[in-house]
């Protein structure tokens, strides 16, 4: 996927739409991508339960609607309006496909699971940083991926505005 498209015609508007934009959340995003899929793969590689671009598990998904969302209404609202509306529940939470089929609420989700996080977005030009942040608040320690492969992973039309 060409990523310089998918900044300017998915992250930053639905960023935008969602309330939620800044130049430092559209790089950490775009970097959770490329690190996380490559921009490429829909679910997990192996077998395992992550979805869409940004490979999110479904535990983790229900986790950030059961103690996150629940608590943010005009946050829910703004990322409800996003889905598909086959894919709402009757609880009003959209089923963890939407990550797969959706790529505005993929993204959406994934700016919410970093918005969760009380420390603040690292300086956008910053890569070590955001790289840093992604593997602690994304990735964990208890996760495979490095802080160097979301550094190495990150689009290279985009990094020259990365120092």
């Amino acid at each position: 996927m060409n990523a310089t498209q998918l900044l300017k015609e998915v992250i930053r508007p639905t960023l935008q739409k969602i309330g939620a934009h800044s130049l430092a959340a559209e790089r950490l995003v775009l970097g959770t991508i490329y690190q996380e899929s490559h921009g490429v793969y829909l679910r997990q590689l192996g077998h395992g339960p992550a979805l869409g671009i940004i490979q999110m598990e479904p535990a983790t998904y229900h986790d950030i609607w059961r103690n996150f969302l629940r608590y943010r209404s005009d946050l829910t609202e703004r990322i409800v309006v996003l889905a598909s509306v086959d894919s709402i529940s009757e609880n009003a939470v959209p089923h963890p496909r939407e990550l797969i089929t959706n790529l505005s609420f993929a993204v959406a989700m994934c700016r919410a699971h970093y918005m969760r996080v009380s420390e603040p977005l690292p300086h956008a030009s910053d890569l070590a940083a955001l790289a840093s942040y992604w593997k602690r608040y994304y990735n964990t320690r208890h996760g495979a991926g490095t802080a160097q492969e979301f550094i190495d992973n990150f689009p290279r039309e985009i990094i020259e505005d990365c120092v």
